[in-house]
């Protein structure tokens, strides 16, 4: 059965023949950073014994119906989902909704949802909200800015490094994007978002850029923290977030309920089919693995599909 294998730690996986098999299909696999992490070694959870699957998603079919299937140590702890055909428990799999093709549909599930939830449930955007979302340049930042835009927002701002997907996030919605550079850095995001600074900030970055947005929030603001590609460390001043009064949430995908993912998977993906959230993806046919894995590694522009 045709298959991709990790065989040492650090390097990229194959193709590879691999055993096995079950009632499931596989038809697409999104990469992540996560996968990456594990592949190298990074992942504090470890790595399933070496050779190993790599991939933690997939959409497939199961007796003619589509499904994204995540979860149970899928592509961490045990094989992935990089392989012709495997086996999950269907109370793990989400429904994929008609109107939204595979590679697609992979990709709004671990970046797609790390996007969705911060803005439609952890912190639900409310009309006069000013969100600003760091890291807007990503896939999820992506994600945040167009849900933060569907849902209402009184004004959203995308912060970002690469200028031209900057560019990108104002085409999908955003009011005005900020490069994430200069000392003048806090003041800039402030005016950019308008009155006293964002009342809410979408946060996967870390590090010293969430000091900085703590700096430029406005009273009473919450900050969502959903990953650290700036720095595992924020030094966050007391005075700001007592005298401020911040929220600081945390959201982890890893966190979800089954019920939980599910539901919010098919609010995305019922967004996505619509036409109102667009996800950019880049894919490659599972046997140039290496070069897909390369192009996450470069930082792609758009989520890589296999």
């Amino acid at each position: 059965m045709r298959g991709a294998q990790v065989r040492e730690l650090g390097q990229a996986p194959g193709p590879a023949e691999v055993e096995g098999g079950g009632p499931l299909e596989v038809a697409a696999v999104a990469l992540n950073p996560l996968d990456l992490a594990v592949g190298a070694g990074r992942f504090y959870g470890g790595h399933p014994p070496l050779p190993y699957v790599p991939g933690c998603e997939a959409v497939a079919r199961r007796d003619g119906r589509r499904v994204y299937v995540f979860g149970d140590g899928r592509g961490t702890v045990q094989d992935g989902f990089l392989v012709e055909r495997t086996d999950h428990p269907e109370e793990l799999e989400s429904p994929v909704p008609d109107g939204v093709d595979d590679a697609i549909a992979a990709a709004c599930g671990i970046a797609g949802l790390a996007g969705w939830i911060p803005v439609a449930t952890r912190a639900p955007v409310r009309p006069d909200d000013r969100v600003l979302v760091l890291g807007a340049t990503g896939t999820a930042g992506s994600i945040a800015v167009q849900g933060a835009r569907l849902l209402g927002a009184e004004r959203v701002v995308g912060a970002g490094r690469d200028r031209a997907r900057l560019e990108r996030a104002r085409e999908l919605g955003a009011d005005a994007v900020v490069p994430l550079e200069g000392d003048d850095l806090a003041e800039r995001l402030r005016e950019a978002c308008g009155g006293d600074g964002p009342t809410l900030v979408i946060d996967p970055l870390w590090g010293d850029l969430a000091a900085v947005a703590t700096e430029a929030a406005a009273p009473n603001a919450r900050l969502v923290h959903l990953g650290q590609s700036a720095g595992p460390e924020a030094r966050l001043l007391s005075s700001l977030v007592r005298g401020k009064q911040l929220s600081i949430l945390g959201h982890s995908n890893f966190a979800l309920s089954a019920e939980a993912r599910a539901e919010a998977y098919g609010e995305l993906t019922s967004h996505v089919a619509a036409g109102r959230i667009r996800v950019d993806i880049e894919t490659f046919p599972l046997e140039q693995v290496a070069d897909a894995w390369a192009a996450q590694a470069r930082g792609a522009k758009a989520v890589v599909v296999l």
